[in-house]
Parts: structure tokens; sequence; C-alpha cells
């Protein structure tokens, strides 16, 4: 396990962390009232098939989002260390999941608004609006995060980004990502 303590003088991230899923769930919420009115008339959101076929995909998917960003955030909970708000993190965690991708809770979570959209069964919600959704995920990843975690760990954050991709489609990290872990408690 590689750490590295974070000790520059930086700002509480906790704001924009807060910011941040606030922003989401608008536009998981605000996604889900647009495309239900496109859709309303729809044959495709009418049938009772779809929704069926839809609801069980969306199920699914929703369950891998969560299983990831669960293993992601049980593995990043090594990188805090003292008296820190809960979403941040004071060392930089290289280890387990993050030995594979650099963001494998927002790789995830990249995925709730196709799962959430299925389980409305939405056509609009599935092919327009979630895709929209994950490219601004994506696209607050590349910015903020990027950008905080090189802020916090300046160097070490550098030599980890040469030898760590953003993400990994390799099937071993895709496994590690999603599978179900048992919760010991203590």
């Amino acid at each position: 396990m590689i750490f590295t303590n974070y000790t520059h003088n930086t700002p509480n991230t906790s704001t924009s962390v807060v910011i941040r899923i606030l922003l989401w769930v608008v536009m998981l919420m605000g996604g889900a009232v647009v495309a239900i009115n496109a859709d309303k008339n729809s044959p495709l959101f009418q049938s009772y098939l779809f929704h069926i076929i839809s609801a069980i995909l969306g199920i699914i998917i929703i369950t891998l989002a969560f299983r990831a960003a669960a293993n992601g955030g049980r593995e990043l909970a090594k990188g805090r260390v003292g008296d820190i708000p809960r979403l941040e993190t004071n060392q930089l965690v290289t280890s387990g999941i993050y030995s594979c991708m650099r963001h494998p809770m927002l790789f995830g979570l990249t995925l709730l608004p196709l799962g959430w959209a299925l389980l409305l069964g939405s056509p609009t919600f599935i092919t327009i609006i979630a895709p929209l959704e994950m490219l601004f995920i994506i696209f607050m990843v590349l910015v903020f995060e990027e950008m905080e975690v090189k802020r916090k760990f300046v160097d070490a954050y550098e030599a980890y980004k040469k030898e760590v991709p953003l993400v990994s489609f390799k099937r071993s990290c895709l496994r590690e990502l999603f599978q179900a872990k048992k919760i010991l408690k203590k």
C-alpha cells in the first residue's frame, strides 16, 4: 500500500463535494421530469414489456453503480487519517482498486443516470438525457476532481497519474470494482 501524506494548505473541499452531489441529484431528478414529460405519449413508454425489461436492466446497472461506489469508498477511506470530513482524504490511496484506475467510484456512479433512466423506462432519458448526464459527470471528474487531487498531492499524484489510467476496462479491474463484498462489522 502506498500512501502520500497531504501537507499543503488548501481550503476544505467539503463544500465542493456537497455542491457536486447536489448538482448530480438535481440532474437525475430534473432529467427524469423532462424525459417523462417528453415520453408520456410515446408508444414505447406505454409498453409494459419495455418497462419490465428496462426496469430489470436498470436495477442491474444501479446495483453495479452502487457496488463500485461502495468498493471504491471502502478503499478510499484508508486515505483518511485524523479528524477530517467524511468525504475527504489526506493521503493519496493507490492500493486495491486504485491501483487499476484513479477514479473507480466516479466510474461506477457515471452509470447511475443510465440505470435510473432504464428503471424509469423513459426512451428520451435512456437515449438522450442519460448520455448527456454521463458526459457531464466525466467532465466534472476531469476538471474538478483531477484539479483538487493534483493540488492536494502535487508530485505524488503526477507520478501516480503516469502509472494508472483514469479508468480501466481490464477484466480484473472491473471484477474488483463491481464485485459484491461482505462488510465485516467490528
